[in-house]
């Protein structure tokens, strides 16, 4: 029998294409080994449910159509499951609902199979994972710890390969806090990107699904499924354009000033994360976290609270007493806020968000500790409120402020504990921070989550990221030349140095300012002509086409290895006259010629 510990996505996809059969009874076998103990699960579908859904997965289409054929998953269990009960881990408010929530349901198609259904921090209030009837989840590398929360069962899930993905929800940080405590990937959508029909609300208007998982690259593939406008889901909307990725020296804001709660390995770990960053080329700023500790404070100490009121409020009047006591204490605070309260608050929050904004549109990103300490369940214990709390000092403000996140592995402390990092941009720069994190995750160089596994090394993909146009430049737009700043107001990313096919030749332009070069393909003798690439992003693609000149244009170059490519050209009759350069070989070299 396959052991089946630990599979990332493709590896699953691997053994169910090539071995349906076998991959079948695999399954089977991962599920009988699950254990009805483990505080994980609350619920694990039976055998004749799990082979009911792989009977129906073969009756979907070839299995390389679909891209999670057979792949197993966990949902947490606030996030409904056709025929299977949703507890949101308060037994008294089970139901059993009839159809797939709406992620669930695409997840389903795409050809993944459910495991089961996971524990959580009650109605999803709580970063900690101790807050459930069900019992508290231990943490993955050292039981006397917590967790994180409120996404607890999904991330032990993952932490410990069972499997390769799983889907939590995140308000205040539940789907990034539990990935930074477990050595696991976090993350967290732009709000709407995602469905949250079928989920059970904590605070709808904030919520969003959220994806554990051992590697971006499987975060990734997930999301790509899951993506995409809901009618159903008034919260639901599409991006107004694809995302900015950052530069090859990517500029990060950080906390000037860390409060660490006593937690001294943390801080020693941050530390270390830091200099692994500035290995890779990254600038760290400091700045002023002041607003966006000011707009975390709304959430729990501002009329938030109401909102999760509104979701559970007709449940309360009759079952307050079958809730878990602090959950209930927390949304029972909604009586002390009144409807001016609300608007009061929208205000106040509009206004810090746009602060915050406003703040890292100077930089590329935000970079966190996800959690500024890592408790004992007995620490919780003593002071569940207050604990929790400092859980969520880089956590809570993000979806107040419309913002997108990625919660990654960064070190492991001296105690054996991980530690994590979450990167944290604009809405909709979720595929941005994706590229960035795999870099830096394959940087780290730490096994996948809780098992001895190591990762695959990094490699750049060699296409065009969504949105972007692939240019090749010859003259004065290459780096360190006088137009390049062009490329860099637009977010234009490099790419690389490469050479034309043998059939351009160059010519220098006369009396252009700066000097300029003029490509012309031919079909008599010519060279390989040195070309820099740049990934220039579609919405700004016009804009630079504007500042072309005459003779110049765009057309369509070959490269030597056949590729094809924008790039720059240059109208025939205006090399009449102009200086051959082409036994050059390149432009920087007719420019150093000037020189000597």
């Amino acid at each position: 029998m396959m052991q089946t510990t630990g599979w990332t996505i493709s590896e699953w996809l691997n053994a169910y294409r090539d071995h349906g059969l076998v991959a079948r009874a695999a399954l089977q076998q991962l599920r009988a080994q699950l254990d009805s103990d483990d505080k994980a699960w609350i619920y694990i579908v039976s055998a004749s449910e799990l082979d009911a859904q792989i009977s129906a997965l073969e009756t979907l289409g070839d299995a390389h159509s679909l891209p999670l054929y057979g792949v197993p998953f966990a949902v947490k269990d606030n996030i409904d499951v056709a025929g299977i009960p949703t507890t949101a881990a308060c037994p008294a408010f089970t139901y059993i609902p009839e159809a797939d929530a709406t992620s669930v349901a695409r997840l389903k198609a795409a050809g993944a199979i459910v495991l089961g259904k996971t524990n959580l921090d009650q109605f999803a209030t709580g970063l900690v994972g101790t807050r459930s009837p069900y019992g508290a989840v231990p943490n993955a590398f050292n039981a006397d710890y917590v967790s994180g929360g409120s996404s607890s069962g999904s991330a032990i899930t993952v932490a410990k390969g069972v499997v390769p993905f799983s889907l939590g929800t995140d308000t205040a940080g539940s789907g990034r806090v539990p990935a930074g405590f477990n050595n696991i990937v976090g993350l967290k959508p732009t709000k709407g990107r995602f469905s949250t029909s079928g989920v059970v609300p904590a605070c709808r208007s904030l919520d969003c699904v959220s994806i554990f998982s051992l590697t971006v690259d499987d975060a990734e593939k997930v999301a790509s499924v899951m993506e995409g406008f809901d009618v159903a889901d008034g919260y639901s909307r599409t991006a107004p354009a694809s995302a900015t990725y950052f530069s090859a020296t990517p500029r990060f804001g950080i906390p000037a000033a860390p409060n660490w709660f006593g937690d001294e390995q943390a801080k020693t770990a941050w530390e270390n994360a830091l200099q692994k960053m500035r290995a890779l080329n990254v600038e760290l700023i400091e700045i002023d976290f002041t607003p966006m500790f000011a707009l975390a404070q709304l959430l729990y100490g501002g009329p938030w609270v109401a909102e999760r009121h509104a979701a559970i409020g007709d449940f309360m009047q009759d079952h307050a007493q079958d809730m878990n006591n602090v959950v209930r204490s927390i949304v029972e605070k909604a009586v002390d806020f009144s409807a001016t309260d609300v608007f009061k608050a929208e205000y106040k929050r509009a206004e810090l968000a746009r602060l915050i904004q406003t703040q890292i549109k100077n930089v590329d990103a935000l970079l966190v500790p996800t959690s500024p300490r890592h408790p004992t369940i007995a620490e919780v214990a003593a002071d569940p409120v207050g604990v929790n709390s400092q859980l969520g000092t880089y956590t809570n403000f993000v979806n107040l402020a419309d913002l997108s996140a990625l919660a990654l592995p960064a070190v492991m402390r001296a105690d054996g504990l991980p530690f994590g990092i979450t990167l944290i941009a604009p809405a909709w720069q979720d595929a941005a921070l994706a590229a960035f994190g795999k870099k830096w995750h394959a940087a780290t160089q730490l096994p996948l989550g809780a098992i001895d596994k190591k990762q695959n090394p990094f490699t750049a993909s060699t296409e065009s990221p969504k949105g972007y146009v692939r240019l090749a430049v010859v003259g004065a737009h290459l780096t360190g030349m006088p137009l390049n700043v062009q490329l860099q107001e637009r977010n234009a990313l490099f790419v690389e140095s490469t050479f034309t096919a043998k059939n351009y030749r160059l010519f220098a332009l006369p009396n252009t300012t700066p000097p300029k070069p003029g490509l012309i393909r031919t079909e008599s003798e010519g060279a390989e002509i040195i070309v820099e690439l740049w990934d220039v992003p579609v919405q700004h693609f016009g804009s630079f086409i504007a500042l072309i000149p005459a003779p110049l244009g765009i057309g369509t170059l070959t490269l030597h290895d056949g590729r094809e490519v924008k790039g720059f050209i240059c109208e025939g009759a205006a090399v009449n006259g102009a200086k051959d350069i082409t036994h050059l070989g390149g432009w920087r070299a007719y420019i150093k010629s000037l020189q000597k």
